[in-house]
């Protein structure tokens, strides 16, 4: 008796599943070791991920302590304690730590008047390619800043170019890495060049008030009117937002003369 079209496709799939189910069978058989071998390797990799992670949170935190308690000893005038505890830190591999470590005890090599090895300190910073630019470029400064008067000048200011012509985006560090620079030109008497990075520095709005008087100063003096400057985009930032604050009134009384004029209209 012939089979209904419904039969055949129930031994059509039947023989389908059959033939995959033998697939896998033989898949197995051949590479099933490996298989299950490669899950297990990638289960305990991934373990073990997160065990190396929970390490390294646990060793950050430890070693953040350790740099509170550093600091705290410098507050307490115990700069022999903070230097070892500083040095311990530096010597545990953490590249942003060691950084931290290192500039600190550079500052209290400074300190202490030895320039020469406070400047060593700042050049290994500032050589670390697995920090931060901006870290570096800080180091390098504080480096010229202690070797300023044994450097030639020329030296500085090729040291401070990159800060100082960066523009895109500029320098963090740009306002340090100018004085520098136009300290250098000073002293080779190229005193035009000093006295625009002056007048750039007098001009920057978030730079440190002490830094800002000096820069007014030493503008004024090699013939740069940085206060008349200042003066000029003061004025220009004021009328721009009163311009600011004009448009906005009038967008503001836009809607309560629409609803005045309104309710004159119901009432005619």
């Amino acid at each position: 008796m012939a089979l209904s079209p419904t039969n055949d496709a129930a031994l059509l799939q039947e023989v389908d599943e059959a033939v995959r189910k033998d697939r896998l069978d033989t898949i197995m058989q051949r590479y099933g070791r490996w298989i299950i071998g490669g899950v297990l390797a990638a289960l305990l990799a991934f373990g073990g991920y997160l065990f190396w992670n929970n390490r390294q949170e646990a060793a950050r935190g430890e070693r953040a302590e350790e740099l509170v308690a550093a600091f705290e000893k410098l507050e307490t005038n115990q700069p022999r304690a903070a230097a070892t505890a500083l040095q311990k830190l530096a010597a545990e591999g953490d590249p942003a730590y060691r950084a931290v470590a290192q500039m600190q005890e550079a500052n209290i090599k400074a300190q202490g008047g030895d320039l020469k090895a406070a400047a060593a300190l700042m050049a290994k910073v500032a050589a670390d390619t697995k920090l931060d630019q901006s870290l570096r470029d800080l180091a390098l400064i504080r480096q010229t800043a202690f070797e300023f008067d044994t450097l030639k000048p020329e030296a500085v200011i090729a040291r401070m170019k990159p800060m100082v012509d960066a523009k895109d985006p500029a320098s963090s560090w740009f306002a340090s890495a100018a004085e520098l620079t136009a300290s250098a030109h000073y002293q080779l008497g190229q005193f035009d060049q000093a006295g625009a990075l002056y007048g750039r520095i007098a001009k920057l709005p978030d730079v440190a008030k002490s830094l800002q008087s000096r820069s007014v100063q030493m503008a004024g003096m090699l013939g740069v009117d940085a206060i008349a400057d200042r003066a000029a985009d003061s004025a220009a930032a004021e009328t721009k937002q009163a311009a600011s604050s004009a448009a906005g009134d009038q967008k503001g009384n836009a809607a309560p003369k629409a609803a005045a004029a309104g309710k004159a209209e119901e009432a005619n």
